[in-house]
């Protein structure tokens, strides 16, 4: 595990970058993770399905599938691959400060 400082913050961080404690994450340390990523603004619609996927994450202890983020947050597929393009479940899961999510390679 490394540290990494992300708006002003040093988190722990695996050797993907994603977070390994979730409870270091905020929306700032969210909208920096998303610059990062390719996403220049969360809009809305992203913070629909990342307050999902925390919700769904804190309460499990993992990160949810695509299939459940479509399901449970109500954002068709192609919507979410538009929201978090090149693979939507692993770029909202590390947005959202939780692990890789399983079955994502």
């Amino acid at each position: 595990m490394t540290t990494q400082v992300i708006a002003g913050l040093t988190v722990q961080v695996n050797e993907e970058g994603f977070m390994t404690d979730p409870n270091e994450w905020n929306e700032n340390v969210a909208a920096e993770i998303a610059k990062a990523e390719g996403i220049p603004e969360l809009t809305p619609d992203h913070w629909k399905v990342i307050d999902y996927c925390r919700e769904v994450g804190l309460e499990s202890g993992s990160a949810p599938t695509l299939r459940n983020i479509t399901k449970g947050a109500g954002v068709p597929t192609k919507e979410l691959f538009s929201l978090f393009p090149k693979g939507p479940a692993k770029k909202v899961a590390k947005i959202s400060g939780l692990g890789k999510p399983e079955g994502c390679v």
